[in-house]
């Protein structure tokens, strides 16, 4: 989190998430403190599912956050742009 918009972007997103936690087995519904985002894997996880496949999940659901909260940042600071542009034609 690089700034203050991102620290929001992301905090908001990781509500999102957690309200939908259920839907992912491995999401905690409340992170660790100290962290946005946790995840729980449990023993009955790692012999009910692939090992490499739990890994990877992990992996591709952390980038994908990553990029889709750059997206949302890109898109409000655009947003704020157009709004700035148009505040100050008036």
């Amino acid at each position: 989190q690089a700034d203050e918009i991102e620290k929001i972007l992301c905090h908001k997103f990781m509500r999102f998430m957690m309200m939908r936690a259920e839907n992912f087995f491995i999401l905690r519904r409340k992170p660790v403190e100290g962290y946005d985002i946790s995840f729980l894997i449990t023993n009955f996880h790692t012999e009910q599912m692939y090992k490499h496949k739990l890994v990877d999940f992990v992996i591709h659901f952390m980038e994908e956050i990553d990029k889709e909260i750059s997206e949302m940042k890109l898109s409000v600071n655009a947003r704020a742009r157009i709004v700035a542009e148009e505040f100050l034609k008036n």
